[in-house]
């Protein structure tokens, strides 16, 4: 019985050794060597603090060193909380409050930093943890006939809407069932060259990361400057023979937009997955035209461990269109319920099966609020996860994303649904990017907009044909760049903020 993720490791073990299972820009390291690396890292992480089920953070940069600090506190029976090395001091020093960690591993880089932060309590450096080349198989041994499924694998910090970070606690259940279920959709096996983009601490990243473990493949940690440059991404993808990536459309957008296909052409890519934002048509489809692959729509929150249901394109759209997200995943059911908790055809997405999480980190009130009863069972408990996203059924029966609950607002007496209005906003001719924010203080619909020959009043004449009256933007601000968060989404949070602050500058 599989009841873990190490058992999916070991068996690759066994059938490839030597094959690389992840590499960055200088560095690689094979099968045998990465899972003998996180046994010493959880054999001396058990040792010291000789308890199992404790939550460990690890305060280190994306890498393979990274990935072993992880994998071996999985060995070492606990679950570990992967924080952001460029977060503010505060957001650090309240996801350690909430977390109690019995441990903090970081590296010599870091560990002034995570001083400042004022959390001093419980601190490693990684090379301690590991250079004592101390591997005590009797020991990981007794620890794994403890685990079962429904222990934790790791908690995932991410911010709700009043910006509080909140930790959603996942189980190896969950992802175990969520990684057999992409797996086996997109066909990954040992032949699968991820590139990765998302940053570890972000649900996007348990597909790259965990699919290649289990499937056998090969993940290569790309650079994080290379985003910066479109064509030296593009050459970076075709020198290290990636075939899969799953990016956030922001990062597709971006080699779409500064026509990097112009200058090189990718020669590997057979699957190009996307998730965690709408998809521009418009990108989109400068990316089909110019790269022939299987193209998907992934959808969900960190809450159901990544993702809950696919869409793989398989006709051609037009740019006022909106891509589905698709259907449920294997293992997997979706409801769509209304206001009243009745099925509908249009209403809140809600999730139920083995993908959900296990709630919310120490957060009792919240996990009851989102995590409850599925209204359509009278019969037995049965939890459903209530994403706050609305969605509808098109007239080919499938679902459509419209917007997020608290992307809805109510402006001159309407009920306006900010996501029309930046799809016909990315319409417009010589719009690379659009983005709305209301401001409740004023009462304005607030656009942000990146166009090279658009000025604001063109673009407001423009909208004004294409939106009713009381949906159009009160104020039009044109940007040089786009902010965008850690995850490489538009940081609309950022956008929001300086606005009402009345400033529009920043470094990417």
């Amino acid at each position: 019985m599989v009841k873990n993720i190490l058992q999916y490791l070991e068996n690759n073990v066994q059938k490839m050794p030597n094959k690389i299972i992840f590499l960055e820009e200088n560095d690689s390291i094979t099968y045998k060597k990465f899972m003998d690396s996180a046994k010493i890292v959880g054999s001396n992480i058990n040792n010291k603090l000789n308890k199992t089920n404790k939550s460990i953070a690890i305060f280190m940069e994306k890498g393979i060193e990274c990935l072993i600090a992880m994998i071996g506190t999985v060995y070492s029976g606990n679950f570990y909380t992967v924080i952001d090395t460029k977060s503010p001091e505060e957001r650090t020093k309240v996801i350690c409050d909430k977390l109690e960690p019995e441990m903090i591993i970081t590296d010599v880089k870091n560990y002034e930093k995570l001083e400042k932060t004022g959390v001093f309590k419980n601190i490693y450096l990684y090379d301690d943890l590991y250079s004592k080349e101390l591997l005590d198989e009797k020991l990981l041994n007794q620890i794994r006939r403890k685990m079962i499924d429904t222990d934790l694998m790791y908690v995932l910090f991410t911010s709700g809407s009043t910006g509080t970070p909140k930790g959603i606690a996942v189980s190896h259940k969950s992802v175990i069932s969520y990684i057999s279920s992409v797996v086996d959709i997109f066909k990954f096996d040992e032949n699968t060259v991820f590139g990765n983009q998302t940053p570890f601490y972000f649900s996007m990243s348990v597909l790259d990361i965990f699919s290649t473990i289990m499937a056998g493949g090969t993940l290569n940690i790309i650079p994080k400057k290379y985003f910066s440059f479109p064509v030296k991404l593009l050459e970076y993808i075709n020198e290290n023979k990636i075939n899969t990536i799953y990016w956030v459309p922001s990062a597709l957008c971006i080699v779409a937009n500064l026509k990097a296909f112009d200058v090189v052409k990718p020669q590997t890519l057979n699957k190009i997955l996307f998730a965690g934002e709408i998809m521009p048509v418009k990108q989109l489809n400068e990316w089909r035209k110019n790269v022939k692959a299987l193209y998907a729509n992934l959808y969900g929150p960190t809450e159901v461990t990544d993702i809950c249901t696919y869409y793989i394109l398989d006709r051609e759209f037009k740019e006022n269109e909106s891509i589905p997200i698709g259907k449920a995943c294997d293992n997997c059911d979706v409801l769509i319920l209304n206001s009243a908790g009745v099925p509908s055809t249009k209403g809140e997405l809600c999730v139920r099966g083995s993908f959900l999480a296990s709630g919310y980190y120490r957060d009792k009130e919240k996990t009851d609020k989102v995590f409850v009863q599925n209204p359509l069972n009278k019969n037995y408990p049965e939890k459903i996860y209530k994403t706050g996203d609305i969605v509808k059924i098109n007239e080919n029966g499938e679902i459509i994303y419209v917007s997020r609950k608290d992307f809805q607002i109510k402006h001159l007496g309407y009920r306006i649904e900010l996501g029309e209005i930046e799809k016909n906003v990315n319409l417009v001719e010589g719009v690379t990017s659009g983005i709305c924010v209301y401001d409740e203080t004023s009462s304005k619909i607030v656009l942000f907009y990146q166009a090279k020959n658009l000025e604001k009043n063109e673009l407001h004449k423009i909208l004004k044909e294409k939106l009713l009256p009381y949906m159009v933007p009160n104020e039009m601000i044109k940007l040089d760049t786009i902010p965008y968060n850690p995850n490489g989404k538009i940081d609309r949070k950022l956008l929001k903020n300086n606005f009402m602050e009345g400033v529009y500058t920043w470094k990417n």
